[in-house]
């Protein structure tokens, strides 16, 4: 049955690359060259296999694209192919603090192979594939695929792997590490801590929404964090949380949005993949339509998505997980293990507070105190709930 899927999915490759579909991104694709010139069959070959969701989730996925396409690659994804990206639209696209991070983060000339998954069953053979097709680093992006890449490293000793958002977990539920994976998880309740702050002192009536998807533990860390930093800077608030059990449904998303707004909700953080998107649009409409409401994002900088409305978003910097990994894979240090990051290693943050509202200067002054705080080590963030 494996062998078939994995069959079915080769002559999908192979037509992706013969007829690129507008809805799908090429599986092997690099346009910055003339056909005719070899150079361009000669870039390392990178692959990335998508969780579901894909490309144009405006959070995760795109993140990591971000990190393999525009930072590695040096590429920007135009309709149904590559181009080559200006160095201002790398330049913006790495925000403030990365744009200072040395060494600077320069284009590695490399050549994206992508593969979308449609379903969960998609995972293993896409990883498969990648191995099949001879590149040096395959990469998965999302705890779903932790189970994948468990299955198809352990087969493939020669090819080395980047796991995001998940350690290896064995049978009995211990993480444990594989040599040639390297695993990234993130700390990510102290992002959410600096947005719960932010939060709390943006809502002056102290009414809050949190929307999350699946209620798993990787979720409930970013509703602990988010609450703890509520509660640092305004005890008497309330926070309302409310899942939508998914993490593509932007119609629920959308639906739950409404209701928290229609609680009188004043903050709301969405951190529900596609779902969010749809809360995120409830609070966009309900801000278009007079309503003292604002919204937070999460993983990559949704301020476009609701410009009158969204005060920030926590970073997951799965783009950076992403280059570095290529980084080193390409100067021979890519090492398997585990790596957690948070506000100390750039690892997770806010992005920048756009929108102008009362008291602004002196809530940011604040929240700046709260991370220096926590990178210190003087304030430890709860990532469970009570």
């Amino acid at each position: 049955m494996v062998s078939r899927r994995l069959s079915a999915v080769y002559v999908v490759l192979m037509m992706l690359q013969g007829c690129k579909s507008p809805k799908e991104p090429p599986a092997v694709a690099d346009k910055t060259a003339p056909v005719s010139a070899p150079a361009a069959a000669e870039k390392p070959r990178i692959g990335l296999v998508l969780g579901l969701g894909g490309r144009g989730d405006q959070a995760f996925n795109d993140s990591a694209l971000r990190g393999l396409e525009l930072w590695a690659g040096g590429l920007k994804y135009v309709g149904t192919s590559y181009q080559e990206a200006s160095a201002a639209e790398r330049q913006e696209s790495l925000g403030p603090e990365l744009a200072q991070r040395q060494p600077p983060l320069a284009p590695l000339g490399i050549t994206p192979v992508l593969l979308q998954s449609q379903v969960a069953e998609d995972y293993e053979p896409n990883l498969r594939l990648l191995v099949e097709q001879d590149v040096p680093l395959a990469m998965a992006v999302g705890f779903m695929l932790e189970g994948a890449v468990e299955v198809v490293a352990a087969k493939s000793p020669g090819t080395h792997f980047l796991l995001v958002d998940s350690p290896l977990i064995n049978a009995k539920g211990e993480a444990y590490t594989l040599p040639n994976v390297r695993t990234v998880v993130y700390r990510s309740e102290e992002g959410c801590f600096l947005a719960g702050a932010l939060a709390g002192l943006v809502a002056k009536e102290g009414k809050v929404g949190f929307v999350g998807g699946m209620e798993i533990p990787l979720v409930k860390q970013f509703e602990a964090g988010f609450r703890a930093g509520v509660a640092a800077v305004n005890p008497k608030a309330t926070v309302v949380s409310s899942y939508t059990g998914s993490f593509t449904n932007f119609a629920l998303g959308k639906q739950v949005g409404q209701d928290l707004v229609a609680k009188g909700m004043e903050v709301i953080f969405a951190a529900a993949g596609v779902d969010g998107l749809g809360a995120i649009q409830a609070v966009k409409e309900a801000r278009d339509a007079g309503k003292p409401v604002y919204v937070m994002g999460v993983d990559s900088d949704q301020f476009h998505l609701a410009p009158k409305a969204m005060l920030t978003t926590v970073l997951k910097r799965v783009d950076l997980a992403v280059y570095e990994a290529v980084r080193d894979q390409l100067q021979g240090r890519f090492q398997g293990g585990s790596q957690t990051l948070g506000l100390k290693e750039g690892g997770v943050g806010l992005a920048p507070v756009r929108l102008d509202f009362p008291g602004k200067e002196e809530a940011l002054r604040k929240v700046d105190e709260l991370k220096a705080k926590i990178i210190a080590g003087e304030i430890q963030v709860p990532a469970m709930g009570n």
